[in-house]
């Protein structure tokens, strides 16, 4: 009996190579839904853009026949003449009060309405949320002629009194000097757009504060970590770009408000840094106030500094967005 049998060793084979894809075919088919969708998506990107571009040749078009004639230095002159003849014209002041303004409002809101959110979300019981989260959502639908009644009937007779205790505490700094006349000045006008733009930064905000990771959060409670510092070390990070973005909405709003500010602000070609006295003025103010007295080369006068505004906006935005994109770890997917 032979015994090779019993040396035999029994492999099996290996399983033939599979047969590469046929060049040009596709794993799938994309169904008509995805492609109309994404057909209309990216024509409401280039509408968006074709948009912006119209603006921008609008503005720049009918600020260039006003410029033409300019008898002063456009972005030094501090008085506004358009109507003259020779027409004088200049947004120094105009600049100035614009940006203070909403540097005011910004320094006040963000804190605030940072906080608020974090109230909502984390601190406050829910038969106490639901109702405030609802008050927010009312102030953002109030109109601006609305904050600008109030505005001039109720808080600018209410500030004489902080104003005069802000004088006596900082007056020395010039810059909180106050004289005792109306407060219808650059502060006022900032205070008034904190309020108003609140509420936009508070929802966005609260909303991105909510969609922090749940299991991050766990973690920091496992290991022993306080609420606040379950905010400081997992809410706020994955929140912070939400929290610029929040913010740049409501500097765009604090930047081209114009009912409100007109109502509270007593302008005035005098650039100041005494934010507490009246006077100054804002792009918005401006166009809002000499618009009907305006003829056409006063309106395109007009349009020239609606062009600044324009731009002011656009750099703002962008400055958020380079922010955004150069640290890595502002991206909620990163923290």
């Amino acid at each position: 009996m032979s015994t090779d049998t019993d040396t035999d060793i029994h492999t099996s084979a290996p399983p033939p190579p599979k047969a590469p894809p046929e060049k040009g075919r596709r794993k799938s088919a994309t169904r008509l839904g995805d492609r109309v969708f994404a057909g209309l998506s990216k024509g409401s990107g280039i509408t968006l853009l074709v948009i912006m571009g119209a603006i921008a040749a609008f503005l720049g078009y009918r600020a260039s026949l006003a410029l033409a004639k300019n008898e002063g230095n456009f972005l030094t002159t501090f008085q506004w003449d358009a109507n003259a003849d020779p027409p004088v014209f200049g947004i120094a002041v105009l600049a100035f009060g614009t940006i203070v303004s909403s540097v005011i409002a910004m320094v006040i809101a963000v804190p605030i309405a940072v906080g608020i959110a974090l109230f909502i979300t984390y601190y406050a019981p829910r038969r106490v949320a639901a109702p405030l989260a609802y008050v927010i959502d009312l102030l953002a639908a109030v109109p601006s002629i609305v904050y600008g009644l109030w505005g001039a009937l109720f808080l600018v007779p209410h500030l004489v009194g902080p104003y005069e205790w802000l004088d006596d505490l900082l007056g020395w700094t010039v810059v909180f000097s106050f004289d005792g006349s109306a407060p219808r000045s650059l502060m006022t006008a900032g205070i008034l757009l904190a309020i108003m733009i609140l509420p936009i930064i508070t929802n966005v905000s609260r909303e991105v504060f909510r969609q922090s990771p749940q299991t991050h959060q766990e973690a920091a409670l496992a290991l022993g970590a306080t609420r606040w510092e379950l905010i400081r070390m997992s809410v706020l990070p994955f929140g912070r770009s939400g929290v610029i973005s929040a913010s740049m909405l409501g500097l765009g709003r604090a930047l081209g408000e114009t009912m409100a500010v007109a109502t509270v602000l007593s302008p005035s070609a005098i650039l100041s840094a005494k934010i507490l006295q009246p006077g100054g003025g804002t792009f918005a103010q401006n166009i809002a106030s000499a618009f009907k007295e305006a003829g056409e080369f006063g309106r395109d006068a007009l349009i020239a500094s609606g062009l600044v505004l324009f731009v002011i906006t656009l750099l703002v935005n962008g400055a958020a967005r380079l922010i955004i994109a150069r640290r890595k770890e502002y991206s909620g997917a990163n923290a």
